[in-house]
């Protein structure tokens, strides 16, 4: 029986008794609560932890983390953590956080099936779709792909603003949206400088109304001229 698994055991031990040492209080802190002012929404891949690639400590972030940080609006896993979150632990900030480099983008970019992946994976085709013109401008491939990495993040950035739970908390308190994207050459975050701090950063179409307050919807009016055709007289 292969027993690698054991030195994570041994590496928690040493976790433990470094804390202790360091803060004897520290785990009797810790086990009080949590209140954490950021929501990660990050990468399932292992080089990038959270707190690590922050320099943050336990309690500080709240994470989730699934395959090419996706905010999917059926995904009721990533919705009930965005909930509590928001709802419960009023988190100030939330944080979108993709990567450079990142698998499931390189996979989404090609025409190979690799499975059941594909379905979760379909939402980046469609980013890509989205912005073709741009990413096909783009010859070398590497750098198709970190602009792919970031136009997925700018996306899952809006799908999160165009929740009811986000939509909820702006109604009457301040929650900002960021989308980063780190690469894992260097270390280093990039900030993409997306602003959703409000409905006023949503199409219209995507805002929702509470305490009674009603939605302008603007119509705007087709370019295309319509044909109109003649009525055909009754015998």
């Amino acid at each position: 029986m292969n027993k690698s698994y054991q030195k994570l055991i041994r590496g928690n031990q040493i976790y433990s008794e470094t804390k202790v040492f360091q803060d004897p209080e520290y785990f009797k802190n810790l086990a009080k609560g949590q209140k954490p002012d950021y929501l990660w929404i990050g990468c399932s891949d292992s080089r990038v932890p959270a707190n690590e690639i922050t320099n943050t400590q336990s309690g500080e972030i709240f994470v989730h983390r699934n395959i090419a940080n996706l905010v999917v609006h059926t995904d009721t896993n990533l919705l009930s953590v965005l909930e509590y979150a928001v709802k419960y632990l009023e988190v100030k900030h939330i944080i979108v956080c993709g990567h450079y480099g990142c698998g499931g983008v390189l996979a989404s970019m090609t025409n190979t099936y690799h499975g059941f992946v594909d379905n979760w994976l379909r939402n980046i085709k469609d980013v890509y779709y989205k912005n073709e013109e741009e990413l096909m401008a783009i010859h070398n491939k590497n750098e198709r792909a970190n602009r792919l990495t970031e136009l997925n993040v700018l996306e899952q950035v809006r799908n999160l603003a165009k929740t009811t739970i986000v939509q909820e908390a702006w109604s009457h308190r301040e929650l900002h949206l960021h989308g980063w994207v780190y690469g894992l050459q260097d270390g280093l975050v990039k900030d993409l400088s997306v602003i959703h701090n409000g409905q006023q950063d949503i199409d219209s179409i995507y805002r929702f109304s509470f305490n009674g307050e009603k939605v302008k919807i603007p119509v705007k009016k087709s370019s295309v001229p319509v044909t109109k055709l003649p009525l055909k007289k009754t015998q």
